[in-house]
């Protein structure tokens, strides 16, 4: 395990050479420094180069999770993945993008190989974004998900089964703190376990891995301020909100959760968040271990065609989940 004070920011060769091929592509422009829209649009623009050759699934298809009016949900798109050999039971993947950018589409290719490595259909909640949608609107699209994960997808090949949740950056928050929420509230939706990637869990831009990595290569300290100021509407603070910021959470609430598979990337400013919340479960006497891949950015699972380590880390968290689904039948 790497510690808070020991980063490297040596990269591998397969991602320097894919940092290198991006670089001699031209300058690419920075999405947080437009309008939210043009952002947007350039961010699934960007990803496109990394859902080619997709893996085959027995359907592709999207479902509606209607609205929840309780919730505040107004019901939204999810994408079904269905991959040819499953289980009963299924993974509800939630993407990143900074709470403002990307789709289910963006993350299809990680999220078929996640489907096919589990075993289980990967449930993809095409959530409201921020800045226009900000802070709650997005977290109540991914618990109404939660909540209808088997009943909306009843037509889709989705059997009834143990049900995980996953996400990565701001998706892992989102699906972190969907199980606080549903603790507040006091639901009792059975959930199997997390599967969180290079999560976004405070707003704490001095930590060692911001200080270590605020230029990047790839995230930099500047654009995940942004991405939080329009998260949180209208300059409010939600840095103690644990639904917002779920290192917030009380030991309490962290030791109900249930087990957790985290990953996060070496090169990262957002290491230390994983290694701050991997600190807390410890001091909680729960037994999580958490996996630092070296050498590889933020947002590395997005590059399945050119990174081995991205292959081998959806590998192992298809290896968790299907050992958290094995353990609650």
């Amino acid at each position: 395990m790497i510690g808070q004070g020991a980063f490297d920011a040596t990269l591998s060769p397969e991602m320097a050479a894919l940092m290198e091929r991006l670089a001699a592509a031209g300058p690419q422009q920075d999405p947080t420094l437009l309008p939210p829209t043009e952002g947007r649009a350039l961010s699934e623009e960007g990803n496109r180069r990394w859902n080619s050759d997709l893996p085959a699934m027995a359907s592709a298809t999207d479902c509606r999770v209607e609205a929840d009016a309780a919730l505040g949900a107004p019901g939204c798109r999810m994408r079904v993945l269905v991959p040819e050999e499953r289980a009963a039971g299924a993974i509800l993947y939630v993407h990143g993008g900074g709470f403002a950018f990307c789709s289910p589409e963006t993350h299809e290719r990680c999220a078929r190989l996640l489907a096919a490595e589990a075993g289980l259909p990967v449930l993809l909640p095409d959530y409201r974004l921020a800045p226009e949608n900000p802070y709650p609107s997005g977290l109540r699209d991914v618990v109404a998900c939660l909540r209808a994960a088997f009943t909306a997808t009843k037509d889709a090949g989705v059997v009834p089964g143990p049900l995980i949740v996953a996400g990565d950056s701001a998706g892992a928050n989102l699906a972190l703190a969907a199980l606080l929420h549903e603790q507040r509230e006091a639901r009792r939706t059975p959930v199997a376990g997390a599967l969180l990637f290079y999560g976004n869990y405070a707003m704490d831009f001095a930590s060692p891995s911001y200080s270590a990595f605020e230029n990047g290569p790839g995230l930099t300290r500047a654009k995940m301020q942004r991405y939080w100021a329009w998260y949180a509407a209208a300059g409010a603070d939600i840095s103690g909100d644990p639904l917002a910021c779920p290192l917030a959470a009380s030991d309490e609430a962290l030791a109900a959760l249930p087990p957790l598979h985290l990953m996060a990337g070496g090169v990262d400013p957002l290491l230390s968040d994983t290694l701050n919340l991997h600190q807390r479960l410890q001091a909680l006497g729960r037994k999580e271990t958490v996996t630092v891949v070296p050498g590889v950015v933020h947002g590395f699972l997005q590059n399945t065609i050119d990174l081995a380590a991205a292959r081998e880390a959806l590998a192992a968290a298809g290896i968790t989940a299907r050992k958290m689904a094995a353990a609650t039948v």
